[in-house]
């Protein structure tokens, strides 16, 4: 279902978007914000900040449904993508850290055969490689030509590998592949004796109290309060946006799948980086990086085991993750003195510039004074 041109969003005024209870007016973060629904005309944008001696607070800007006008709100779920792998990377490191997993263990020790064909050899390839991407497999997600190729399939894990496998190899440097963790997600399967899902559930979610964060299966919605998703097409010379709210989420899987909302990605974040979630030891594995393509991340990024490193402006850096799903997008960071922003878009940027200011607009959440 397409909306065509712009007469459909409306314009909410900033006192009714904004939730500043937190230190200062976050003008800074604000105009931001705005720039993105206004300059670069993205359908919503919201924002939420965790700050150890503030508090929360929240803004958003533009709509969260173009045909209705409803407002975007920071209390909604969405699709949050690849964030995805920072909760499977823990799960991971979780069980390596009961010894149930090895990090420098092969693939072949716990997966028998899954990638012996086409050349791959599963001895070759680690645990520690799939979590940081430097496994050598392709991503799975460059077999499809258009979205609607698996937007309403179900897809078991291992009919992903398959088709991964049929690609060449992108070599053992840093490659982004959402393949790496839906092999990774099998091994805490064989690992743990339960569905992946369930051993989310159990270390992450429920602990936490994450009442927004769930894995949907087949479900071709989002459960509960939540924006539209669109993907901006130019038809001549025209804009329109397609609806992609539906979707089968089954092709991200251990990579993708899960629906949050900001207030739960912040306090999954926080969790992790203050030593909740993980003993000391694996979170220094997690935070052992290796430099990033910024043609697949960004400038001045670094990946460890699910976790991205990136500097921040006024001083030090922020860890966290990005996840991009056609509608959807998310970015979740926590800075030095631990403050946390978690953001979300319901429609994809278009351009170079609006994707760098979204990343402008982490920096700007962590450094606002």
């Amino acid at each position: 279902m397409l909306a065509v041109g712009t007469a459909a969003v409306g314009v909410v005024p900033a006192s009714a978007r904004a939730d500043h209870r937190g230190c200062g007016d976050h003008a800074a973060t604000h105009r931001v914000l705005e720039r993105m629904t206004h300059r670069h005309g993205l359908t919503g944008a919201a924002v939420r900040v965790d700050d150890p001696g503030c508090g929360a607070w929240t803004d958003a800007s533009g709509v969260a449904d173009r045909r209705t006008g409803r407002p975007m709100r920071a209390d909604l779920r969405g699709r949050i993508g690849s964030i995805t792998k920072s909760f499977t990377a823990v799960t991971v490191l979780a069980l390596a850290a009961e010894g149930r997993i090895s990090l420098d263990a092969p693939v072949e020790r716990y997966l028998p055969g899954l990638l012996d064909r086409d050349g791959y050899d599963g001895r070759r390839v680690t645990v520690r490689s799939l979590l940081r991407h430097t496994s050598g497999l392709p991503d799975h997600m460059d077999t499809f030509d258009d979205t609607e190729e698996f937007r309403f399939r179900h897809f078991e894990p291992e009919e992903l590998v398959e088709r991964a496998l049929r690609l060449p190899s992108p070599g053992t440097g840093w490659h982004y592949s959402t393949t790496n963790y839906v092999v990774a997600g099998l091994i805490v399967e064989k690992a743990s004796g339960h569905p992946l899902e369930e051993e989310v559930r159990r270390r992450i979610i429920e602990p936490l109290r994450l009442r927004d964060t769930y894995w949907p299966g087949d479900e071709l919605g989002i459960r509960g309060p939540h924006p539209r998703g669109y993907v901006r097409e130019e038809r001549d010379g025209k804009a329109e946006w397609a609806d992609t709210t539906a979707m089968n989420t089954t092709v991200a899987w251990a990579g993708g799948a899960l629906i949050s909302s900001p207030r739960d990605v912040s306090t999954f974040y926080g969790a992790l980086l203050s030593g909740r979630l993980l003993p000391a030891a694996m979170l220094a594995e997690m935070e052992r990086t290796v430099p990033g393509d910024p043609d697949r991340l960004w400038p001045g990024a670094e990946y460890g085991l699910g976790l991205i490193r990136t500097p921040l402006r006024c001083g030090g850096v922020w860890w966290g993750h990005a996840g991009d799903i056609d509608g959807f997008t998310a970015i979740s960071g926590v800075a030095p003195s631990g403050r946390r922003v978690a953001i979300a878009f319901n429609e994809n940027p278009s351009t170079q510039e609006a994707f760098d200011d979204e990343l402008n607009l982490v920096q700007t959440a962590l450094c606002d004074s």
